[in-house]
């Protein structure tokens, strides 16, 4: 399975595609984006929604992982602008029929390091680990993009283990 893990931001947005297979997890790109700061929003909104099309075009992959929005009251308008790099992997998830997954950060990174609130250092050396790859070029986003993917191939990977509808069943 190719996972595409974006981490959305209007500044830099980070991306991050693997393979995953039962037995090895391995990056086929990562990296980041940079639209024109000086260009108005829409300008920018375009560029990012063209770049991540061509990636799609290339990888062909079969889900596309975000981070769930979240914020501190004091970075409201941080949020607000993410969101709309954020609404355009949306879009064009949607036009390419790609699954679109969510997690919230503290799961990402309690998924990759078992510390919900790990820092971006220690997140980026266990995706260097879970990948027995690192790239010196590799952005602060690239690697969160590479730690949505991972942990979107681990929680599919416990999803065939043992499927959520039989533990609901032996719950009730």
């Amino acid at each position: 399975m190719v996972i595409m893990g974006i981490d959305p931001g209007l500044n830099a947005t980070g991306y991050g595609i693997i393979q995953a297979s039962p037995s090895i997890l391995q990056v086929l790109t990562a990296g980041h984006l940079r639209p024109p700061r000086a260009r108005p929003l829409g300008e920018r909104l375009a560029f990012l929604y063209a770049e991540l099309g061509t990636l799609i075009e290339r990888y062909h992959p079969q889900n596309i992982v975000l981070e769930m929005v979240f914020t501190h009251h004091n970075y409201v308008a941080t949020a607000a602008l993410m969101a709309h790099a954020r609404g355009v992997a949306c879009l064009i998830a949607q036009e390419h029929g790609v699954a679109l997954s969510e997690y919230p950060p503290a799961r990402v990174k309690k998924s990759l390091t078992g510390n919900g609130a790990a820092s971006k250092k220690q997140v980026a050396r266990m995706v260097a680990q879970w990948l027995q790859h690192t790239d010196a070029s590799w952005s602060a986003d690239a690697t969160d993009a590479l730690a949505l993917a991972i942990a979107h191939a681990h929680t599919g990977a416990q999803r065939q283990v043992l499927p959520l509808s039989g533990v609901i069943a032996r719950i009730r």
